[in-house]
């Protein structure tokens, strides 16, 4: 269904009553939410340049990407996906940092875009063929919005493939950030986004 997505929640989490350094009135220890943190606010333009494109060109397709800002005060991740060659995905990623947040439960995105299918990727690690996490995602048709995706959801995977047998995602470890179209939805796409953080 449009506007959902794997992991999706309706409301943010609900900070349990009790404090992290006490336990609750059944004995049982938790941990409180994490402080949020933005990994990229997209009204300042200099925060696409940490971004660049990594099309199905890597494997001889003809796909084409960027992630650009827009003078209204958001980024664009927009280009055009071919079947041509063998190709079918367009994608970009955030170059390597320190991004994760020990303890985060759920990444929010504020975007806009037409129903297509789109994916973000998490990388724990700074390599460039390396594992990572996977949500999929359709944003609702309209205006601006924010998505949930649970970190829970996020599933590993390697070149487009599932990983059995792969540890769940540290959000304490992440390292890289990646937007994906894929799926063989061939033609133009725009996704507007103007903030990705982590709660």
């Amino acid at each position: 269904m449009p506007g959902r997505a794997a992991g999706i929640e309706s409301t943010p989490p609900t900070p349990p009553a009790c404090a992290a350094t006490r336990p609750c009135n059944d004995n049982a220890a938790v941990t409180l939410p994490a402080k949020p943190i933005v990994l990229f606010d997209f009204t300042d333009p200099a925060a696409v340049d940490a971004w660049a494109p990594i099309d199905d060109r890597v494997m001889g397709g003809v796909s084409r990407s960027r992630l650009r800002h827009d003078p209204a005060g958001h980024a664009v991740f927009e280009g055009q996906v071919s079947l041509d060659r063998g190709g079918g995905f367009a994608s970009v990623r955030s170059s390597p940092g320190a991004r994760g947040l020990p303890g985060a439960a759920v990444c929010l995105i504020d975007l806009r875009a037409e129903p297509k299918r789109y994916k973000l990727s998490l990388f724990t690690d700074d390599g460039f063929d390396s594992l990572n996490y996977q949500a999929g995602f359709e944003p609702a048709q309209g205006g601006w919005h924010t998505l949930q995706l649970a970190l829970a959801a996020f599933r590993a995977s390697f070149r487009g493939r599932a990983v059995a047998g792969a540890p769940p995602l540290d959000p304490a470890r992440i390292r890289q950030v990646g937007l994906m179209i894929a799926e063989r939805q061939a033609g133009p796409f725009a996704l507007d986004i103007r903030q990705l953080r982590l709660v």
